[in-house]
């Protein structure tokens, strides 16, 4: 089975176009470096009535949205492969700088995932 790192973040409405941009220009990085598939998702339809609603858990505040976004690999050691080559590509460390993130990084939640069921 394949698989994925999960990611949740929080951005600000005003700073959504600028975490696009900045994501449109990694996911080819990363498929470059091997990723089979990038996914970035903005909230939509938030306000949910059963459960814990994303933007609850994510304790987004007003003028906030949540993004849940995903990355898949054919496996957890071809992903630690790819993740070690990220971290060194020259393009992805002159995006990621900490004054330019559009987001606050001590707000995402992160973690790999092997995937159990594919329907």
């Amino acid at each position: 089975m394949s698989y994925v790192d999960g990611f949740v973040l929080v951005v600000p409405k005003k700073k959504v176009k600028a975490y696009v941009a900045m994501a449109k220009k990694a996911a080819p990085i990363f498929r470059e470096h091997g990723a089979l598939e990038v996914r970035e998702c903005c909230g939509d339809d938030l306000a949910v009535k059963m459960g814990v609603g994303f933007r609850k858990m994510a304790k987004a505040k007003a003028g906030e949205t949540v993004f849940f976004s995903w990355i898949t690999y054919k496996s957890r050691a071809q992903r630690d492969r790819v993740n070690a080559k990220i971290m060194k590509d020259p393009r992805m460390l002159a995006m990621c700088g900490p004054d330019d993130m559009p987001f606050d990084l001590s707000r995402m939640a992160y973690g790999g995932f092997e995937i159990v069921v594919r329907a």
